[in-house]
């Protein structure tokens, strides 16, 4: 008797529905972003041309690659105010080195270093002092704007040396932030997926004490995740530092805000647990596009804000709705 055939229709659409439910507010921004450049380019065909879809693409990198750290801290449950203000200071301490006469890689590995340095004692007085999160970083993000302000008095540095605008660098005819954007963000996403530190941070994000009986040591947990989002605020700051030929030593303002916001519309739950870093970058790309089509389109830039306020505050109602749906769903 011949054996019956596999339902290989009913294998693929059961993939499709499991990537769609695993990267669906990925897909959505994805989509936002053509549906975005559709519209625009028909109002204005300059929206389309090279000169702006560089800018687009490489102007909000910096901020993609913070947010792939913050979209870890956030799916561990935690959160980080202070970001902005470490980045303001790690680009001052990295302008200083290079107009300094220090090698260039000095002047950038050091953001990198000093980031994870500082991440580590916040991530230890969150895991090991028990205090929250917010109220850690609220306290480093004064001590960082007050010290920054105290100590340069906003000076301006200048003489730049060449060789360090990383930013304005090509590789392969690409801009150098671009590339770092897309490298970070695949190395930061097969890393969480595909390696057991990082789905257990997805484990320690979804359900602590779960996380502890299934072995998980938290707190090393913890202040890891807390040392790589100072990695990654590092690496932004090359970016960011090495856009202009430049530096003003101030926090960049709004930036955290900017960089938590790129996180939660790309899919990561205030709540933690769930999420991706691809949808972060796509969501710092959103962010970018919408900026520009605004004035390609003659609308008032302040309306971006406007517009990320109604995006967070819709996320944050979708999330809501979908772990209500799954907890009737379990309790069912």
């Amino acid at each position: 008797m011949a054996q019956p055939l596999p339902n290989s229709g009913g294998a693929r659409r059961s993939t499709l529905v499991r990537f769609v439910s695993g990267y669906g507010q990925e897909i959505v921004i994805f989509c936002a972003i053509l549906i975005l450049f559709a519209l625009v380019s028909a109002i204005n065909p300059r929206f389309l041309g090279a000169n702006n879809l560089t800018t687009i693409f490489s102007g909000n990198a910096y901020i993609a690659v913070a947010a792939i750290g913050m979209s870890m801290i956030i799916i561990t449950g935690h959160i980080d105010v202070s970001v902005g203000a470490l980045i303001g200071v790690l680009a001052t301490i990295s302008g200083t080195l290079a107009v300094a006469g220090y090698p260039v890689w000095v002047a950038w590995l050091a953001p990198v270093v000093v980031g994870m340095a500082v991440n580590a004692v916040v991530g230890m007085l969150v895991a090991y002092g028990r205090i929250p999160s917010i109220v850690v970083t609220l306290g480093m993000l004064s001590i960082l704007r007050g010290g920054l302000v105290s100590v340069t008095g906003g000076a301006w540095i200048n003489n730049l040396p060449p060789e360090f605008l990383l930013a304005q660098q090509r590789l392969l005819g690409i801009p150098a932030p671009v590339v770092a954007m897309i490298v970070l963000t695949g190395l930061a996403a097969l890393w969480m997926r595909y390696t057991a530190t990082g789905r257990s941070i997805y484990a320690i994000g979804g359900n602590a004490e779960a996380a502890r009986a299934a072995g998980i040591n938290i707190e090393r947990r913890t202040v890891l995740v807390f040392m790589i989002h100072g990695a990654f605020a590092g690496l932004a700051t090359i970016l960011f530092a090495t856009q202009l030929k430049i530096i003003q030593s101030t926090v960049p303002p709004n930036l955290e805000l900017t960089v938590i916001t790129a996180a939660v519309i790309g899919g990561v739950s205030i709540l933690g647990g769930t999420g991706t870093v691809v949808g972060a970058t796509l969501a710092a790309i959103l962010f970018s596009a919408i900026g520009s089509a605004l004035i390609f389109i003659n609308v008032s830039a302040y309306w971006l804000r406007a517009v990320i306020g109604l995006l967070i505050l819709t996320t944050v109602l979708i999330d809501m709705a979908r772990r209500t749906n799954e907890t009737r769903s379990a309790k069912g």
